[in-house]
């Protein structure tokens, strides 16, 4: 019997309290209480980096802090919590030093639970806001590439565990197989600005940059469709509507990587269902106070029972 791993990777919390290594407990256990998935063999894998960038960040809040100004500067807990935290990973993992970090971290993780996989495993992505981008940095990126980067090797043993992504050492063509992407409050389609960047660079047009993820990605999407019966790959993108981080992702990575629709079969999902009371209150979702709670949405994909019977559906079909 074939074996379903989902791998989760968490990203910012942007609330009170940092991601804790349960993070996705509520969403595993919304999937385990489905009828629909008691004849399915479920392994669960989540991935957890948070701890390798908090202590930087607190340090930073600290100095922060000790400016005779900080008391007087306006949206303090916003500041210290949404936009810190979302801004600070960012920062922190494209740094070589940090990011060889998480990258050490998540490939211990992954490849002790991927280990022993069977030819007819299935692996599904569940991703949330920077972590959907460290994933795919990690996957698809160009500036490992470079010799004796920190963190090289344990990109390319990452790479070399899934079926069909090129730049590891081995080959692309072995490993476990890719069924299904859900990314949940995903920025990913604001980094599609660095393609835009090289689209219009009239000084070199042929420059390549270090964080493009394009060319890997599209090899990925070419290598499963002509290894899994021409089926078109499933991508979940889910939205809160009060989700400042969250963006729709369809038009931006069909344009990117499948202008001709034929690997993807992408879809974005609002997880919030309106009701009376958010018609009669939509003005308030356009201020600043909206805003400044939208941390409480950015969360709340891991308690998602639409999350949960998407990516069921996956699992099913």
């Amino acid at each position: 019997m074939s074996t379903h791993y989902i791998m989760f990777v968490h990203g910012v919390n942007t609330h009170d309290i940092r991601e804790k290594p349960s993070y996705a407990d509520d969403l595993i256990s919304l999937i385990k209480q489905s009828r629909l998935v008691e004849a399915i063999n479920l392994k669960f894998i989540p991935l957890f980096w948070g701890d390798v960038i908090k202590q930087a960040e607190c340090d930073v809040l600290t100095k922060l802090q000790q400016s005779p100004l900080w008391k007087q500067m306006w949206f303090q807990t916003f500041r210290e919590k949404q936009l810190l935290q979302f801004a600070g990973d960012a920062a922190l993992y494209i740094s070589r030093f940090i990011g060889a970090q998480v990258v050490e971290q998540l490939k211990k993780q992954a490849v002790d639970q991927l280990t022993g996989f069977q030819p007819d495993d299935q692996l599904h992505l569940v991703t949330h806001s920077w972590g959907t981008v460290i994933l795919f940095d990690i996957l698809f990126a160009a500036r490992w590439d470079a010799v004796n980067a920190p963190g090289q090797n344990d990109v390319m043993a990452i790479r070399d565990i899934i079926f069909g992504v090129p730049g590891g050492k081995e080959d692309p063509l072995k490993g476990i197989r890719l069924a299904s992407v859900h990314t949940m409050g995903s920025p990913i389609a604001i980094f599609s600005l660095i393609d835009v960047v090289k689209a219009t660079n009239t000084i070199d047009p042929t420059s390549k940059s270090q964080h493009d993820i394009t060319p890997r990605l599209q090899e990925l999407l070419k290598n499963l469709y002509g290894n899994n019966g021409k089926q078109k790959l499933p991508w979940k993108n889910f939205i809160h509507p009060g989700d400042p981080i969250a963006y729709p992702l369809k038009e931006i990575i069909i344009d990117l990587v499948d202008p001709n629709s034929k690997f993807l079969d992408v879809q974005d999902l609002i997880t919030h269902e309106a009701g009376l009371f958010d018609y009669l209150t939509e003005p308030f979702s356009q201020t600043v106070l909206a805003l400044l709670h939208g941390g409480d949405a950015h969360g709340s994909y891991w308690r998602s029972k639409k999350v949960s019977e998407e990516i069921i559906e996956c699992l099913r079909s």
